[in-house]
Formats: C-alpha cells, structure tokens, sequence
C-alpha cells in the first residue's frame, strides 16, 4: 500500500487548514441562524413551497452575502479578537489568513452575492442583502460596537434583514408582514446576545467593548432582558393578524414565548452565568421552533 510523503501530506493538511480557516471568517453558526429564517419567511410569503431553484438561489445568495460580512467583521475586529478568549484562535489573530487576503476574500462574496441574487432572485433581494452587509459593518462594526452600550440593539437589525430578503425573494415586493418578522429579529437579538456578554463580560470588558453587561449592574442588564422578552412575545402575536397565521403558529407562539420569558425572569431571580447561558440557549431554540413553526402554519393551512 502507498503512502503519502511526509511533504505532500503537509501540503494536504496545510490545504485543508487554510480552507478551513476561509469557512471560519464566514461565522458559519451565524450563517445557519440567518438561513432558519430566511426559508421559513419564504414559505410563509408564498402560502406554499416556491420552486426548488428560488429556495436555493436564494439561500446561496443570502448566505455569501452573510459571510461577506462576517469576513469584513474580523478583519475590523481582529485586535478586539486577539484580547478575548472566545475569539483568540479566530483566523486573523492566529495568521492563517492575512487581513488583505479576507478583505479580498469578503469583497468576492460580496460581488458574487449580488450578482447571483440579481440574476437568479430579483434586484430587491440583491440590494437588500448588500446593505444589510453595509449597514453591519459600517453602522454596527465602526460606529457602534466600541462607543455605545446600545450597539448590539441597533446593529442586531443587519440579522434582521434575511427574513425581508427571503419575502422579497417570492414577492419582488415588502409589506407589513416582513416588516414584523424583520421586528421579531430586532427584538430578538438584545436578550440573545446579552445573555452570551453576561458569560463574557470579562472579556468585552479587557477588549473595553461597552457591552450592556460591561457598563451596567447584572441587576440592569437582567431586566433590560425581560423587558425585550416581553417585548418580543408582543410583536410575534402581533404577526398572527398581519401575516394571517393559523392555530400551529399561534400556539407555538405562545408556549415559546411563555418559556422565554420563564428564562428572563430566571436570570433576573438568578443573576448568575449558568441562568444566562440557559437563556441563551434557548434563544436559539425559540427563534429556530418558531420560524419551523411559522412554515409549518402556513404549508398546512396553504397546502
């Protein structure tokens, strides 16, 4: 049996890493998250399933476009990165890929993102899914992240804008209905992400990131939490008349929330680690269930 030469298997691995290492510049969790959103609103928009090729242009599209931003996000970020633990092993603060090579990188998905939604989706998509890119790396990277407790609030909005690429996918149109499912997003993302700085907050602190955790009580922090939990329950039910959602939704729904605001209220009796990091646990489950949810209303009720 033939074996590898030690130089060529080096190459190999060196190849595999280096691959590895461009995946990981995308934030390939957080590209999953956004795509467990973007289907779901499209079956909802088309009150059905719409062909196999929208559904996958679409996705395709929404996801480079997501890692584009991600890539251009570390290479903003990298020196915060190289401060906190969570992301010290991250591509560009261990030197697998160079800053001039994820720019590149980025701006590649980029351009491919955009002309693959323009000319297999429709322009609306295209332009929306590249200003969510602009508005993540500009508003919230640049102007936000380091200055203002209240970047995560008003940065969270570029997560939202999947979902209204995925209804203008179908539509070629907006409406009141994606405008409400871009506002669960919104919503959504303050409670998730705080919960994670909680555990954090050490490192967002060495990395002087005003993260809500960093710069107020857990006390503050904890109630702002249920504060959007209570909020977040409003707008999803808020969705039932806009978006004209049957039984399976309304009741996931309301169970879903009632255990979310069962973890906030948690964590503000609490006020430990563990609590916040069951929290954000369960942030993702809800937002997954109730998007699962959302498209299961609409294919029964549609079908």
């Amino acid at each position: 049996m033939s074996t590898l030469s030690p130089a060529l298997a080096r190459r190999r691995r060196t190849g595999a890493d280096r691959v590895r290492a461009y995946v990981a510049l995308t934030k390939p969790r957080i590209i999953e998250l956004l795509l467990v959103t973007t289907l779901p609103t499209m079956l909802v928009a088309k009150r059905g399933v719409p062909s196999v090729v929208l559904m996958v242009a679409t996705l395709v599209g929404g996801a480079m476009a997501a890692g584009g931003a991600n890539a251009f996000n570390m290479v903003l970020d990298r020196d915060i990165d190289r401060v906190m633990h969570r992301t010290r092993n991250r591509p560009l603060v261990t030197g697998e890929v160079t800053p001039r090579a994820a720019t590149v990188f980025a701006c590649v998905l980029e351009a491919a993102a955009f002309a693959e939604l323009w000319g297999a989706v429709n322009a609306l998509a295209a332009v929306l899914a590249v200003a969510a890119t602009a508005f993540y790396v500009v508003v919230y990277t640049l102007l936000l992240k380091r200055s203002s407790s209240q970047n995560i609030v008003i940065g969270g909005a570029a997560g939202a804008v999947p979902v209204l690429v995925g209804w203008a996918a179908v539509t070629d149109r907006l409406g009141w209905a994606p405008l409400v499912l871009f506002a669960v997003i919104v919503i959504w993302t303050p409670p998730h992400f705080w919960a994670l700085a909680i555990r954090y907050r050490d490192d967002y602190a060495a990395a002087h990131v005003p993260m809500l955790p960093v710069v107020a009580t857990f006390r503050r922090t904890a109630r702002q939490i249920l504060l959007y939990t209570v909020a977040l329950v409003g707008v999803t039910a808020l969705f039932v008349p806009v978006g004209h959602m049957g039984p399976v939704y309304i009741v996931s729904a309301a169970v879903l929330g009632g255990l979310f605001v069962l973890f906030a209220w948690r964590l503000l009796r609490e006020q430990t680690s563990r609590a916040a990091m069951a929290l954000f646990r369960y942030s993702i489950t809800y937002l997954t269930l109730l998007f699962v949810a959302m498209a299961a209303d609409a294919l029964i009720r549609f079908r």
